[in-house]
C-alpha cells in the first residue's frame, strides 16, 4: 500500500502524499518544538518539511523509512532556523516595579508552552529501543527549557537519540556526520541534561490531588495572596518568566518577588482559567480591569508538581502563547 501511494505521490498526486505524511504531522511538530522551544516555529518547520519532502520525493531512495526521511528533513530545517542570524530570542521582559535580587540571571531563550490537546495519540507512543526517557518526561517544560540551553547540534542529537530512540548510525545519516561525532555530541548533551536533580513524583494527571493543588494555587494567585502561593511551594521551588533572564529559587526569594509585584500601588488582580500544557496543570492568565470588570488576556502560567507541592511555576507574559490553547482574548 505504501509503495503504491509513493508511486502516485511521486507522479504528482497530492492526496497520496497527504495520506503518506498525515500520520507523522503531530509527532514532527512535537519534534520541532523540542528543538526550537516555540510552538509557532514548530508549526512553520512542519510546513517547510512537508513542502521540501513533496518537492524532493523523487529523490527519496527508500533505503530508510519515510518516517526517518521526514525526521531528517525536519531536524535539518530546525538547525537551519537556529543558525539563522535573524532568529533572536525575544526582548527580555520589562517589569513595572523594582526587582529584588534574583537567584540567578540567565541568557534569554525561546520557550513557549505546548498545548496538551496536541499530544493526543503521541504522549503514549513508545519511543525507539535506544531511548533513555519516557515520552511524558520529554514534553515537560523543565526538560524543554534544559534543551534550549544546549548548542543546536547537541540538542538535535540528544532528541533524536535519547528521546526518539534512533540508532547512532541513523542519527549520523540524518545529521550528515559520523557516528563518532554523534557519540561525542551526545556525551556532552547528556552531561548537561542529567545535571537536573530528581524530584518527588507528581500526582497522577487529572487526579484529585493534582486538581486540588492547582485549585489552591489559582485561588491564592487570584487573591494576590503571596503567603497562600508560597505555602504551596517546595523549599527549592523555582519561579521563571521567559524571556526574562531573572530567576528566583526558594520560598524566600519567590516571596520577595511576589511582594514587590503585588504589594504596590495599582498592582491589579488576575483571573486564571485552567488548561493543560506540557502534560502539566496550566492556566490562561487574565488581567482584571476594575472599572469594566472585564479580564484581558495576559499570558499563561504552567505548574510543575512534586509530591504534594509545586516545585516550579513558569509565567509567560506574552499573550500570543495563548493562541494554541483555544483561550479567549477576554473574559467577563
Amino acid at each position: 500500500m505504501t509503495d503504491a501511494l509513493l508511486e502516485r505521490a511521486a507522479n504528482g498526486e497530492q492526496e497520496s502524499f497527504r495520506q503518506l505524511t498525515d500520520p507523522y504531522r503531530r509527532e514532527l511538530q512535537l519534534h520541532c518544538y523540542r528543538i526550537l522551544g516555540s510552538l509557532q516555529d514548530a508549526e512553520d518547520m512542519v510546513q517547510e518539511t512537508l513542502l521540501a519532502a513533496w518537492r524532493g520525493l523523487d529523490r527519496f531512495e527508500r533505503r530508510a523509512s519515510l518516517r526517518n526521511w521526514l525526521y531528517r528533513i525536519a531536524t535539518n530545517r530546525c538547525l537551519n532556523a537556529l543558525r539563522d542570524a535573524g532568529r533572536r530570542p525575544p526582548a527580555a521582559r520589562a517589569f513595572a516595579f523594582q526587582l529584588p535580587e534574583p537567584t540567578r540571571v540567565t541568557e534569554p531563550t525561546w520557550l513557549e508552552p505546548y498545548p496538551d490537546l496536541l499530544l493526543d495519540g503521541i504522549i503514549d507512543a513508545a519511543p525507539g529501543p535506544h531511548a533513555r526517557y519516557e515520552t511524558k518526561e520529554t514534553v515537560e517544560l523543565a526538560f524543554i527549557a534544559a534543551l534550549q540551553r544546549l548548542p543546536p547540534r547537541q540538542r538535535a542529537t540528544l532528541v533524536l537519540r535519547d528521546v526518539l530512540g534512533f540508532h547512532a548510525s541513523e542519527v549520523a545519516r540524518m545529521l550528515d556526520t559520523s557516528e563518532d561525532a554523534v557519540k561525542g555530541a551526545l556525551k556532552r548533551a547528556r552531561a548537561a541534561i542529567d545535571d537536573r536533580h530528581a524530584a518527588d513524583p507528581p500526582p497522577p494527571p487529572d487526579s484529585w490531588e493534582e486538581r486540588e493543588l492547582a485549585r489552591r494555587f489559582a485561588e491564592a494567585f487570584e487573591a494576590n495572596d503571596v503567603e497562600g502561593v508560597v505555602a504551596l511551594l517546595t523549599d527549592d521551588a523555582w519561579l521563571t518568566m521567559p524571556p526574562a533572564t531573572v530567576e528566583y529559587q526558594g520560598r524566600d526569594a519567590i516571596r520577595a518577588f511576589m511582594r514587590a509585584g503585588w504589594h504596590r500601588p495599582g498592582a491589579g488582580r488576575h483571573r486564571l482559567v485552567p488548561t493543560r500544557a506540557n502534560t502539566q496543570p496550566a492556566f490562561g492568565c487574565y488581567r482584571l480591569d476594575p472599572e469594566t470588570g472585564i479580564a484581558h488576556a495576559a499570558g499563561m502560567i504552567v505548574l510543575e508538581l512534586a509530591g504534594e507541592r509545586i516545585s516550579a511555576f513558569t509565567r509567560f507574559a506574552d499573550r500570543s502563547v495563548m493562541r494554541g490553547f483555544g483561550l479567549p482574548g477576554e473574559i467577563r
